[in-house]
């Protein structure tokens, strides 16, 4: 070949190799703008947040109810809180020289490569902890050159930028574990029920050994033998790295491991539930889901417990009254703290009858929490209309009579007509017995709980005063003003069992209104506090009226004619007060009962409103009274202070007697109600008494 030839095949392979190098040259820009484009920031680690589970704890702040998450559960801990051997494990198994390189390992990367050409796939990852940290946090899992470039520029850039126990503490804190379980302090609480510092050191060793493939290895649904061998591998490499010594390897790798059951931690459902939906109204589900708060409710989990064990117990005496379901709020009435809730004898129950439609045919459906829902109160709710009375002037001493009665002045005086000509319904309501006492004064007809008397109290009050005042105490749910009439002293409107219970501790109170309290405190993954306990109380009643009720309905001699001597209401070394209820064709039962240290409702009956066969003293009673003597047992129970006589110099509400006339005759004789009244006390004096 002459040399103008070579000259010429020089010039050639010179060109097209230039050529070469300068389309390589251009496509590799090409390629590098791709993959940096919209390139994640290292900054975005501190700028963002990684979302965290919310949890909600007791009154002590140390026992977990409920985690509210969403995809992700997660609970953020510092480095600090993760023991020493979890961090050896990891390093051990997934980056032993992660303290010495600059954020990626060529060594681990060339080794990946040509595995990868063998196999003629990506097989190998070569990641080291903080490629995985970014390969998690910013990327994806698919395995692509382009995420492979962005993985290693952005885990020198992260290197640059912080020290290496953040990086490791962000790694530890968002390394997935299977189940939606992310970070070790979600799975060490998941698989072990114990918080990530307590962990022994197999323990650590199996969290290491899930990092590979959490779901192949999980204790739950994962090959264990694996697990287990996989665990010893770190144990050996520990040693190896003299992170442990030979006696400690052998020692964990005989450890006994005891994996928790995979079950959604919860206690006291129906609270829980009632929490969660009050936060996911006001702050949002998604911020519940990913900004790990800490919920410290009012839960008291001993008296939980002993709420549920007395409901639980109770569950056969009331099926003996055809009542299958049963509720109770436990509240502290100086504080308005919510303190126990069963919102059903058992949340996790079968519905009953067996495939009964839940709202509509169910006698007992686990879910619905009555504490919550809407029942008539029946008598329960008439210490109220009392309270009014007592406030207006009249004394417990004043008389009134209890006879038989017409309430419908478009009906005839003598209360003998159903209907009127107009086709309404007259209303002269009967006592539970059936009979009617004569004249009784105030207390007498409160702790005996007459219903004739307390529908002449209600006319007295005034209607709109009675539902102004529970308004105005907590009542939410008697909005309708125009349905209710009379009757509603004896129970005739919805009410919730929470609601009540609570406006009752006005009355321990001596007169004060607490406010309602579930939560004692909630701080976000900040330390920033968004929620604190309340602690105003308002003066809604006299204390000497408050003081009145509460020596009424604690005292067992003014009940007794009716309730019986010892009977369930009754406390031989307590002082406790207690109102029964019971509505109409007996569909709802009702006894709460309060001390000044302590307050409980409690509600049996059926979901479907299917009628019980007793009363509320006879069904309700006893629960409650189960509930204090062993409350009791935790709770110190302070006395009532005894009222004062009070005299207002009229003879009549002083508790003179009212010979043969109404207290209208007395009060206001041109009162509409007048002719009515006079005609039950001039019946009753004749002889006609039913």
């Amino acid at each position: 070949m002459d040399k103008k030839k070579i000259k010429k095949y020089i010039k050639n392979i010179f060109y097209f190799s230039f050529l070469f190098v300068f389309i390589l040259f251009f496509w590799g820009v090409i390629f590098i703008f791709i993959t940096l484009k919209n390139f994640p920031q290292p900054e975005k680690f501190t700028e963002s947040i990684i979302p965290q589970s919310s949890k909600i704890y007791d009154r002590t702040g140390k026992i977990i109810l409920y985690e509210i998450s969403g995809d992700i559960k997660s609970t953020y801990i510092s480095f600090d809180q993760i023991p020493q051997n979890l961090k050896n494990a990891v390093i051990a198994i997934e980056d032993k020289d992660f303290y010495q390189h600059k954020g990626i390992d060529f060594r681990d990367i060339l080794r990946a490569i040509l595995v990868d050409i063998k196999l003629k796939k990506f097989a190998q990852g070569g990641s080291t902890i903080t490629q995985q940290l970014v390969r998690n946090y910013f990327l994806t899992q698919k395995k692509t050159i382009k995420r492979k470039t962005q993985e290693v520029i952005l885990a020198l850039q992260l290197e640059k930028k912080y020290p290496k126990d953040q990086i490791f503490e962000w790694y530890l804190n968002i390394i997935p574990f299977g189940s939606n379980l992310y970070g070790v302090e979600s799975a060490s609480n998941a698989y072990f029920g114990k918080n990530a510092k307590d962990l022994n050191l197999a323990e650590c060793a199996i969290l290491a050994a899930m990092i590979k493939s959490p779901s192949s290895l999980s204790p739950w649904f994962g090959n264990k033998e694996a697990l287990l061998k996989r665990r010893n591998l770190i144990l050996e490499k520990m040693a190896q790295l003299k992170y442990i010594s030979e006696e400690e390897k052998e020692n964990a790798k005989r450890e006994e491991l005891i994996f928790k059951n995979k079950t959604e931690k919860i206690f006291a459902p129906h609270f829980v539930f009632f929490i969660k939906d009050y936060l996911e109204q006001k702050y949002g589900k998604e911020f519940l889901e990913t900004r790990g708060l800490k919920i410290i409710t009012t839960l008291d989990v001993n008296l939980q417990k002993i709420a549920e064990k007395t409901i639980k117990e109770r569950e056969n005496f009331i099926k003996k009254y055809n009542a299958f379901n049963a509720s109770l709020v436990a509240i502290l009435p100086k504080t308005g703290e919510i303190v126990a809730m069963v919102g059903s004898k058992d949340y996790f129950g079968e519905p009953y009858p067996q495939n009964c439609i839940s709202g509509q045919t169910c006698l007992f459906d686990p879910k619905v929490n009555i504490a919550t829902s809407l029942n008539e109160p029946g008598s329960s709710i008439k210490p109220f209309a009392y309270a009014l009375l007592l406030e207006k002037g009249f004394t417990p001493r004043t008389q009134i009579w209890d006879a038989k009665t017409e309430f419908n002045l478009n009906c005839s005086p003598d209360a003998n007509q159903d209907y009127n000509k107009y086709n309404q319904k007259c209303y002269h309501p009967q006592n539970y017995d059936g009979r009617y006492r004569g004249k009784v004064n105030l207390k007498e007809a409160l702790a005996q709980s007459l219903n004739l008397p307390a529908v002449k109290v209600l006319y007295l009050v005034g209607l709109d005063n009675f539902l102004n005042f529970l308004e105005k105490t907590g009542i939410t749910t008697l909005t309708e003003r125009n349905k209710y009439g009379l009757s509603l002293v004896l129970g005739g409107g919805g009410v919730k069992l929470l609601e009540e219970a609570y406006i009752y501790t006005i009355f321990p109170n001596e007169g004060e209104k607490p406010p309602l309290n579930f939560i004692i405190e909630i701080k976000d993954d900040q330390n920033n506090i968004l929620e604190n306990i309340q602690n105003n109380r308002i003066k809604v009643l006299s204390t000497q009226i408050a003081r009145e009720i509460n020596d009424i309905l604690s005292d067992n001699i003014a009940r007794a004619p009716i309730f019986g001597w010892n009977s369930s209401l009754y406390f031989a070394n307590y002082d406790v007060a207690v109102k029964t209820g019971t509505t109409q064709e007996y569909k709802d039962d009702w006894a709460i009962g309060y001390n000044p240290s302590l307050l409980c409702g409690i509600w049996v009956g059926n979901n479907n409103n299917t009628p019980l066969k007793a009363a509320g003293a006879v069904v309700a009673g006893p629960i409650l009274h189960d509930f204090f003597d062993e409350a009791f047992k935790i709770i110190s129970p302070e006395k009532f202070v005894k009222p004062k006589i009070r005299k207002t110099g009229n003879a009549i509400l002083d508790g003179g007697d009212l010979g043969e006339h109404s207290l209208l005759y007395y009060l206001n004789p041109s009162d509409p109600a007048f002719l009515y009244w006079e005609t039950g006390v001039k019946n009753w004096l004749a002889g006609i008494r039913y």
